[in-house]
């Protein structure tokens, strides 16, 4: 079964490459895929010391750092689940997540993070916080679980069906869906990706995306390591534009993977800083957000690589569909590219397939494919209809089987590949007193794709502003959930039924401020 798993195969991968560079922090250290692989071992047993059995959820909120790295893989490697948190979290979101979760463990950098541990403290959930000095010690975990027996680690056997990876997705219901995703997700994503991009042990990446998301943990991460691949990890644990392409220089990368938004910072600071040269590149990657074709000239002109588009999201373990590397076929621009190592259907709302240039909804199958929400039935039974995971995206495929999306179904608003419900804005901003009804929604963005705004109607004889609202946001909400502009008014426009549409309310408050256009599906 070891074969089937991503434990076993990056086991196998580090007895192929044991000497080649897996991790490196940029500035501080080099550790090779045979010392990795200790170390998440070591790393195991001593979770399994401090109490940690097959099954349970271990939450871990890091920066991009080793730490995280090794502590991920050896969650996974004790049979227990990974549940990555975004550091940025406000200690209410914390609570929500662990709790959902049903986490047993908090782990964190040695600094901590108080929102976190607020949040932990009140669940009763233990916390401990690890360090890796040198490439030569072992991880030292504080406070240290009784003396760890790594003989016993031999007998922990991991299964395909091993609940790896717990992640939340944003819904349109009013609370985020959790998605487990076994080893044996993991693994088929991993090898889809190693393929569509040929990726090998002479390939190298500096990763810019934060490490609790499924685009940067599956696609820059996992998929590097096992290909026997080198991964750089900025020294400041964040993507930083000031030392992205000497870092990338520097550890000889040949591609790197991004959202709409770092291609864009990373054009913007070629147009004002150029640097001197630029590494030779075997392709760039862009995919969580909509990659408008124009920026798409402008990156391969400026950066003289192949620029591949792709699509993907949580329940899938990420990748759907990618544009090919040169040698396979063309790049299309506006298009997502040809479904990877699983079946693609486009379906009409009875479940029927649809033929080429015609519109219906993405729908997926395959062994990347999530068995299903936590706890969830009634998404269960809407997602899954017909036989197929169905995800939402209205869009069609061509007669050369490129996937083009239309619009989004869901009312998410997707901000430079951060998908945040806005149902769930809606009830941090009604939670505010003097609040007494309020609507978010996305607007069309040149920077993020699509940035926050939202409409609030303030109780009878309350003075609240759009700084006083801004404020409690900012109290409540992770910064990059928090709307970039609050209309006050007295009434939300609503349809013949007497329902308020998000769709509507966008038009109805874009139409005050500008002539921009509302996307199809609404935000």
């Amino acid at each position: 079964m070891e074969c089937l798993t991503l434990t076993g195969f990056l086991k196998h991968v580090a007895e192929k490459y044991p000497s080649h560079h897996a991790i490196s922090v940029s500035g501080r250290f080099d550790i090779t895929h045979a010392r990795l692989q200790q170390l998440v071992e070591r790393a195991a047993s001593q979770i399994v010391a401090a109490g940690v059995k097959p099954g349970d959820v271990v939450a871990l909120t890091f920066p991009n750092t080793i730490e995280f790295v090794i502590m991920f893989l050896a969650v996974i490697r004790a049979r227990a689940t990974a549940a990555p948190l975004n550091s940025a979290y406000m200690a209410e979101e914390f609570e929500f997540y662990l709790s959902d979760s049903e986490s047993k463990l908090l782990l964190t950098a040695k600094e901590g993070n108080e929102a976190a541990q607020a949040a932990a403290s009140k669940l009763k959930i233990p916390r401990i916080s690890v360090t890796l000095s040198q490439p030569e010690s072992d991880v030292a975990f504080s406070p240290a679980p009784p003396e760890s027996d790594l003989e016993s680690m031999s007998k922990i056997v991991n299964e395909p069906s091993d609940v790896g990876l717990f992640l939340h997705t944003s819904g349109t219901t009013s609370r985020p869906k959790g998605v487990p995703l076994a080893q044996l997700n993991l693994l088929s994503s991993v090898n889809n990706i190693k393929s569509v991009y040929k990726l090998s042990d002479t390939d190298s990446t500096v990763i810019v995306l934060p490490l609790f998301h499924v685009h940067g943990l599956i696609a820059g991460l996992l998929s590097s390591l096992g290909a026997g691949a080198a991964v750089t990890l900025p020294a400041a644990g964040r993507f930083s534009a000031s030392t992205f392409w000497s870092d990338m220089k520097k550890y000889n990368a040949t591609w790197y993977t991004a959202v709409p938004t770092i291609h864009q910072i990373l054009l913007d600071r070629h147009l004002s800083k150029p640097e001197s040269d630029y590494p030779k590149l075997r392709f760039i990657r862009s995919c969580s957000a909509a990659l408008a074709p124009s920026v798409m000239a402008r990156l391969e002109e400026a950066f003289a690589a192949p620029v591949l588009e792709a699509y993907a999201m949580t329940e899938a373990t990420h990748l759907m569909a990618s544009n090919p590397l040169p040698e396979d076929g063309p790049h299309i621009p506006g298009s997502v590219g040809k479904p990877v190592g699983q079946e693609m259907g486009i379906l009409n709302e009875n479940g029927e397939l649809q033929g080429p240039n015609a519109k219906g909804e993405v729908c997926i199958r395959g062994p990347n494919v999530t068995k299903g929400y936590k706890n969830n039935p009634e998404a269960n039974k809407s997602a899954f209809q017909f036989g197929w995971f169905h995800t939402g995206d209205v869009g069609y495929l061509d007669s050369d089987g490129y996937l083009h999306l239309v619009g989004r179904i869901k009312e998410l608003i997707n901000r430079g590949g951060e998908k945040i419900s806005p149902i769930e804005l809606d009830a941090v901003l009604v939670s505010h007193p003097e609040i007494a009804q309020a609507v978010a929604f996305g607007v069309p963005d040149d920077k993020y794709g699509e940035e926050i705004n939202c409409a609030v109607i303030p109780r009878e004889g309350s003075n609240i502003d759009e700084a006083e609202v801004l404020r409690f946001c900012k109290k409540n909400l992770a910064a990059f959930k928090v709307p970039k502009k609050v209309f006050m008014t007295d009434s939300l426009p609503k349809t013949a039924s007497g329902k308020i549409q998000r769709r509507l309310v966008a038009e109805h408050f874009l139409a005050q401020i500008s002539t921009a256009k509302v996307p199809k599906f609404g935000a």
